[in-house]
Order: structure tokens, then C-alpha cells, then sequence
């Protein structure tokens, strides 16, 4: 048995969401400073640039996270590597090389508690299902989610023009039923979140985060002729076709 104690109830801790096993805690303040970083603190802390952890309960279901994103578990908690035999290992670090994500990703069960590292981005919470059991990620969005969920890549349909639109041929694909957590540039508040109905959406600029894998993802010009693109000075967009959903961050992000 284990009893945690001055965590969750610090009074300097905060609950921000709770998704099944997963619950995201965000620190109001750094207490832990010296006087010359003191004022970049507190105007950190005003500005919303705080630091923000994952918690998994273990009891709930069993989770898959990032290599390296473990900080702290407590309780009866079994590591496993999550591969499943030599071609398993290959197929990860094929899918792992075109992703930016990282290769083997742990895998964490038992009756237990994991606690993530901590991280000054913004923690999104999804459950898969809502996006028809099949959510296709940006680079380097992924976190942690349910091990039953399972990881696959998909590749662009254009692939020359993908190129030419700063994206990368391929995307990490989460298929099945369970909750996921996402790393990303901007608060849930801020994030737009678009329905397509047999519609189109395109976008000037690397802005979604995640979409549904029933649409279809392409990097088109902006109008049907090169004049058409070159007078419109937008050039090449990210165009989302069919029926699913977006969520999409306000404004361009790093990835």
C-alpha cells in the first residue's frame, strides 16, 4: 500500500482535466527560485507559461507513453518495452524514423501510479472514439494513451507537393477505443475544432494538430492554376477532404 501525500492537494497544484485514467495537473507557480530568476518566474506564471504533468492511474487501463516521458511511478507498476517480436521491433523503428516519434514506446500496467515528466506545453485529452476510432497526429503531438490502442503510419496521398508545403510524408495514426494525451503549442481554449460533412477545409500553413483518418489529406495549390496561386499570394495549403473532424491551433506552430 503507498499513500501520496502534498501532491494533488498542494494548494499550488491545479486539476485542468480528467480523461479515464488519465487526470493533467498544472503547477500555478515556481516556488523553487533564486532571486535573480524570480521576476521571470512570476511573469511566467502570469503569462501562463506553467509547468503541467500527466498522471496515470494504472488500475484504470494500461498506457503507452513516450520513451523518456516517465518521471515517477509508485505502486505495483510493470515496465514492458511494448514490442512484441523482432518484426514488431522493426515495423516501430520504421514508424518511429518517419514520425519524429520515438521508436519503442514504453508500456506501463498494474494497480499503480505514473507520473509523467513535466512539461511547459499544453496537455490535450481526447478520446479516441469521438474522432470515429481513428485519429491521424502532427509530428511530435504524441504523449501517452491507452496500450489498447493501436499505432500505425499513413502516408500522404501527393507526395511531391507535401514536400514542397514544409509537411512530412507521413503521420502517426491512433486506431481504436481509449483516451489519448497530446503535447500541444497551445491551451485546449484556444484550439478550433472543425466538423466536415462530405465538405473541404483547407489551410494556409501548418496550423492542425489532429483530424480524422476518414479524411483525406493533401497539400494542393491554392487555386487551379500556378497564375491563379502566384496572384493569390498564398501558394501551396493543407486540404482536409470528406467527413470528420480538425482541431486546428489558431496561428502556425513549430512541429
Amino acid at each position: 500500500m503507498f499513500q501520496i501525500s502534498n501532491f494533488e492537494g498542494n494548494d499550488d497544484v491545479s486539476v485542468l482535466s480528467q480523461l479515464g485514467a488519465f487526470k493533467v495537473i498544472e503547477w500555478k507557480r515556481d516556488l523553487s527560485v533564486m532571486p535573480e530568476t524570480a521576476s521571470t518566474a512570476w511573469f511566467s506564471s502570469e503569462m501562463n507559461v506553467r509547468r503541467r504533468q500527466v498522471i496515470c492511474d494504472l488500475s484504470q487501463a494500461p498506457v503507452t507513453v513516450q520513451s523518456g516521458a516517465m518521471q515517477w511511478m509508485v505502486g505495483d507498476v510493470e515496465l514492458t518495452s511494448g514490442v512484441k517480436g523482432a518484426g514488431d521491433f522493426l515495423g516501430k523503428m520504421v514508424r518511429g524514423a518517419v514520425t519524429s516519434e520515438s521508436a519503442v514506446k514504453p508500456e506501463y500496467k498494474g494497480s499503480g501510479v505514473l507520473v509523467l515528466e513535466p512539461t511547459y506545453k499544453h496537455i490535450i485529452l481526447l478520446d479516441v472514439a469521438e474522432w470515429g476510432n481513428s485519429i491521424v497526429l502532427d509530428d511530435g503531438l504524441f504523449l501517452a494513451c491507452y496500450s489498447s490502442l493501436q499505432h500505425s503510419i499513413v502516408m500522404r496521398s501527393n507526395i511531391s507537393s507535401a514536400v514542397a508545403g514544409g509537411e512530412g510524408l507521413f503521420n502517426l495514426s491512433i486506431n481504436g477505443y481509449g483516451a489519448l494525451a497530446l503535447e500541444s503549442p497551445c491551451p485546449r481554449e484556444e484550439l478550433i475544432e472543425i466538423t466536415l460533412d462530405n465538405d473541404t477545409l483547407k489551410i494556409d500553413g501548418n496550423q492542425a494538430l489532429a483530424w480524422s483518418s476518414s479524411l483525406n489529406f493533401t497539400v494542393e495549390r491554392s487555386s487551379k492554376s500556378l497564375l491563379g496561386s502566384a496572384a493569390s499570394g498564398e501558394g501551396l495549403v493543407n486540404v482536409y477532404r470528406g467527413t470528420g473532424k480538425v482541431l486546428m491551433a489558431p496561428t502556425a506552430f513549430a512541429n
